[in-house]
């Protein structure tokens, strides 16, 4: 196992985003809100975008897994293998792609990607999947990390309330030895995290509840208000 991946067991992620448009779509922000929740424990964490990656990286001394959205739909989480090579330039100590089964905007497999990525890079890769199928044929791959990211978010299976605990706990029973199980999406409680980790999660992924300051007013907003 790759020392970055066994350094992540039972560990906090923190996703540190935030969507075009927003007050807080900045890498410095970003950077800045890295920094904050490596403070807290963050074992690693997870940047949108070039730039972003970059100065995150120069901000944190945790690892960052890096990822690039380009597009809203479809494929859009490093898509293509010219997108895996510019996150891994940009410094990220993990690439992370969609992990799914879907066409790729290049006309690459998953497998076929992470073949081509392996010429230039020997750090790990983080598969975001949605289903157990997509999950098993990126670990048969050669991706050291198995994400349920998109689980809910493709045609694979129905979006939970909170984290695919289901889903979670038939990978965990699954995956090869050669691949990690990490949760990603919808983790939105410290309960819920917990709830990850006893179905077998290797390591939690947390973005919006701790990064995302304008959906937190919501949820409270809402609270109220009612």
């Amino acid at each position: 196992m790759h020392p970055l991946v066994s350094a992540l067991e039972g560990r906090l992620i923190v996703s540190c985003q935030a969507y075009p448009g927003e007050p807080m779509r900045d890498p410095g922000t970003m950077a800045q809100v890295a920094a904050s929740v490596e403070r807290g424990g963050a074992a690693a964490v997870r940047a949108q975008g070039l730039e972003d990656i970059r100065q995150v990286k120069g901000a944190v001394d945790v690892p960052v897994i890096g990822i690039w959205k380009d597009g809203g739909e479809g494929v859009f989480i490093t898509p293509t293998l010219d997108h895996c090579l510019a996150v891994i330039d940009a410094g990220a100590d993990v690439l992370a792609l969609d992990g799914t089964s879907r066409p790729r905007p290049d006309g690459r497999t998953f497998a076929e990607t992470v073949a081509a990525v392996r010429e230039r890079f020997s750090g790990p890769i983080m598969a975001d999947c949605d289903s157990l199928e997509s999950a098993l044929a990126a670990a048969e791959a050669g991706a050291e990390i198995v994400g349920t990211t998109l689980a809910g978010y493709t045609d694979a299976r129905p979006r939970t309330e909170g984290p695919d605990l289901e889903l979670l706990s038939e990978l965990a029973g699954a995956l090869p030895a050669t691949s990690v199980l990490v949760a990603e999406g919808r983790v939105h409680t410290p309960a819920q995290a917990a709830a990850c980790a006893d179905a077998g999660a290797f390591a939690v992924v947390v973005g919006t509840a701790i990064t995302h300051p304008t959906t937190l007013t919501t949820w409270f907003r809402d609270a109220v208000e009612s």
